[in-house]
């Protein structure tokens, strides 16, 4: 028996253990469905109608909560004041504090020792576990090392040091559970030192997208990033539907390019503007001009079911991106309308400030709550790996080049779904409305 195996790139550089990533959207993605989605071995796009101050610290909820590792914790000096210590730890929902002197640990204080304290003016240095009395691990040891002196000494943090004593990490009985409960999370190789706040709060892809991205502007920004930031970011430039704006953004420098001009479930553009072309001709369309240059294909938007992502796959598509049946999910965020009129404005190259003078391409619309976005991801990998099976793909690689196509007829289709019947109870992964 083959086992099925989902991992895909999204970029030049970086893999994710399924295909699907959620959508830039203000009522889909932000570091609380971004975290969810990397949990499932998939990543998410925070979106932009916030200000950068915002932005950047979405990206940094996402990175403190992930690794099993946390690479950059927040750290305290001696001579920090306990109530400082109480707003740190009320703040960031934490239970203890390394201390640092300079570059080196010099201990670490925790709720327990705070808990009887009433004197809040106090040095950390007066109540802290000193250096001496610290449990560490080398920076590179494993898990299960790290376990191993957990479980000895009853804490629930060990320190990662390196030979210079240095602090490098921590590891929490915490992380080590989110580990094992999610086998297929998506973390990245390096969580910091990566256009400006976003990089350095340790973004991974930048999406420079508009609803046209064959166009100077788009072409500009993914170049100047590409420039100034070298290998430190990986770009992902859109959304175009032509083979010339893949080369275009490919030679632009861009990382990856994503593929969609009209077919989400509340764009409007082709029947307002006349313009688009429908999503898996658009994707065989920029697959066959990207042959050889080893760049990633985003399918973004169009899908509804499950067998919508194999199809996507199979006409040469690495990744889908997946707003609407995402959104009403228990992670997404509510809606506010400020910055999705001013957002949208952006995406679509209108200026004017007046509300009633924007040309929308898009309508507003309702959806029902939908429960954790886990479930939804479990039901739609469920039905990619039916599909694989049926075509006898073990890989992704296989999925994109093996399979082929049949034409539908109307007559067809109808046939595809249910039909005969009144549905008394409609599946997870199959509804009609």
């Amino acid at each position: 028996m083959r086992i099925i195996a989902l991992k895909t790139l999204i970029t030049r550089d970086i893999s994710m253990n399924i295909p699907i990533i959620s959508a830039a959207m203000d009522t889909v993605t932000e570091s609380k469905l971004a975290i969810a989605m990397a949990q499932q071995g998939g990543m998410g796009i925070i979106h932009k109608n916030l200000s950068i101050t915002k932005q950047s610290a979405e990206v940094r909820k996402v990175k403190k909560y992930e690794s099993g590792i946390v690479q950059d914790p927040i750290t305290v000096s001696p001579e920090t004041k306990l109530s400082q210590v109480h707003e740190l730890i009320n703040k960031y929902h934490i239970s203890g504090l390394p201390v640092v002197d300079g570059e080196k640990l010099v201990g670490i204080i925790t709720n327990r020792d705070l808990r009887f304290e009433n004197d809040l003016d106090k040095p950390v240095a007066s109540i802290m576990t000193p250096q001496d009395k610290l449990i560490t691990v080398k920076e590179g040891a494993s898990h299960e090392e790290a376990i191993e002196k957990l479980h000895k000494h009853r804490i629930e943090k060990v320190l990662v040091v390196n030979d210079d004593f240095q602090l490098r990490g921590l590891v929490t009985v915490k992380d080590i559970r989110k580990s094992k409960k999610y086998p297929n999370a998506c973390k990245d190789s390096r969580t910091h030192e990566r256009i400006e706040a976003l990089i350095s709060a340790g973004v991974d892809v930048i999406v420079v997208d508009t609803a046209h991205g064959h166009s100077q502007g788009v072409l500009d920004m993914v170049k100047w990033t590409k420039t100034h930031h070298g290998n430190d970011v990986q770009i992902i430039g859109g959304n175009i539907a032509t083979g010339a704006a893949a080369l275009a953004l490919v030679e632009a420098g861009a990382d990856g390019v994503k593929v969609g001009i009209g077919p989400g479930s509340i764009c409007t553009t082709r029947i307002v503007t006349g313009i688009g072309v429908p999503q898996i001709t658009a994707i065989d369309n920029v697959v066959n001009a990207l042959k050889g240059t080893g760049v990633p294909l985003i399918a973004d938007g169009g899908i509804r079911y499950s067998g919508d992502i194999s199809k996507a796959i199979v006409a040469g598509a690495h990744v889908v991106m997946i707003g609407g049946m995402f959104a009403g999910t228990e992670e997404a965020p509510v809606n506010r309308c400020d910055v999705t009129k001013h957002g949208s404005s952006d995406r679509y190259f209108q200026e004017s400030d007046e509300i009633e003078k924007l040309v929308p391409e898009g309508i507003e619309g309702r959806v029902p709550y939908k429960g954790p976005v886990s479930a939804i991801v479990h039901q739609m990998l469920g039905g990619v790996r039916a599909s694989m099976g049926y075509t006898g793909c073990a890989t992704m690689d296989e999925m994109r080049t093996k399979p082929e196509f049949v034409k539908v007829s109307p007559a067809g289709m109808r046939e595809s779904h249910v039909h005969d019947v009144t549905i008394t109870k409609e599946p997870p992964n199959y509804q009609q409305s």
